[in-house]
C-alpha cells in the first residue's frame, strides 16, 4: 500500500470522521454517522482504496 492521501486531505478526513462519530454518539444524526469510520480509517492509514483504483493521489511527490 503506497500512501496516496496528502497531509491536508488526511487532516480533513480525520476531523470529518471524528465529527460524524461524535454526532452519532450524541444522538444527533442517527446510525448513518457511523460511516465516519471510513474517512477516519483512511485518514489514519494514509491510503484510500478509491484513490488507488482511479490512480489519484493528493500526496506531494518526493524528488
Amino acid at each position: 500500500m503506497k500512501t496516496n492521501v496528502g497531509s491536508i486531505d488526511r487532516i480533513v478526513r480525520i476531523l470529518v470522521g471524528l465529527a460524524l462519530i461524535g454526532l452519532t454518539l450524541a444522538g444527533q444524526i442517527g446510525l448513518w454517522g457511523w460511516l465516519g469510520v471510513v474517512p477516519l480509517a483512511t485518514g489514519l492509514a494514509g491510503w484510500c482504496p478509491p484513490y488507488a483504483l482511479l490512480g489519484l493521489s493528493t500526496c506531494k511527490t518526493r524528488r
